[in-house]
């Protein structure tokens, strides 16, 4: 029988779902993915996320931010697309928003100003926030740690890092998304060991499709896009790493996911 699960991070308004759309969500909830969230993360993909939301109120909701990546392009109107777009109760948090001094696609500086105006957002709305960071932890937490007295809640999407930063951001108070890194032998295996140090009230599972197909499903599908439908995968590796049932980890991460988001 399929799990309620709930998938708090795809990018379904990127262009390589054009094509299938609704076959991808048709897939979801075959799968037993009940709740989608799409991450937005520019002013295009932001009104393109909601957009879905919108037509699929059921079971679909949006955020609305602008990734570290197009940081270099946030402006006053990436602001009101963001504010404009939490108006609308389809669209459930602030972001993606964060530092990525892995790539740098954006210098530091137009980086750091993107996401403290987007959690300024955050504290004008009440909105959750939804958080990326990449080699760039200890600016994120100075930024961050000067923000969350006035945040509702945060969640450290698509965690990868080791156990000492995972300690720390739970000791902030943040959620933490897991995705398929999880899945992978070869860069993530260090998170089978530290994924039981999550407090069950915290703990929220992602797929951040298309990116991070979960190198553990069999047999390997023909293409390398991941989709939400691939969740369970997420599920059944967090399940086993921490040595709880796949029908536990599916209620707590549900049920995380609902008051993170504010959704019924």
């Amino acid at each position: 029988m399929a799990h309620e699960l709930i998938d708090i991070g795809a990018n379904l308004a990127h262009d390589s779902f054009d094509d299938d759309r609704d076959d991808v969500l048709q897939r979801a909830a075959d799968a037993g993915v009940s709740t989608l969230v799409i991450t937005g993360s520019s002013d295009q993909s932001n009104v393109a996320a909601l957009a879905l939301a919108n037509d699929n109120p059921d079971w679909l909701y949006s955020t609305a931010g602008v990734h570290p990546h197009h940081a270099s392009d946030y402006s006053e109107k990436s602001d009101d697309i963001i504010r404009q777009c939490l108006a609308d109760k389809r669209c459930v948090a602030v972001g993606e928003c964060g530092l990525d001094y892995f790539r740098n696609l954006s210098p530091r500086e137009a980086q750091l100003e993107a996401f403290r105006a987007q959690l300024d957002i955050a504290r004008d709305t009440g909105h959750a926030v939804f958080l990326h960071q990449r080699d760039a932890h200890d600016d994120f937490v100075e930024v961050l740690e000067a923000a969350l007295p006035n945040l509702s809640r945060a969640v450290a999407h698509c965690f990868t890092g080791e156990g000492e930063s995972l300690r720390e951001f739970v000791a902030m108070g943040l959620y933490i998304g897991i995705t398929g890194w999880i899945c992978d032998e070869r860069r993530g295996e260090h998170l089978k060991d530290i994924v039981s140090a999550i407090p069950d009230d915290r703990l929220m599972i992602e797929t951040d499709s298309p990116y991070l197909l979960p190198r553990t499903i069999r047999p390997r599908p023909k293409s390398r896009r991941n989709e939400p439908a691939h969740l369970t995968e997420v599920l059944k590796t967090v399940a086993q790493a921490r040595a709880q049932t796949e029908e536990h980890v599916a209620a707590i991460t549900t049920t995380n996911a609902k008051r993170f988001f504010g959704i019924d």
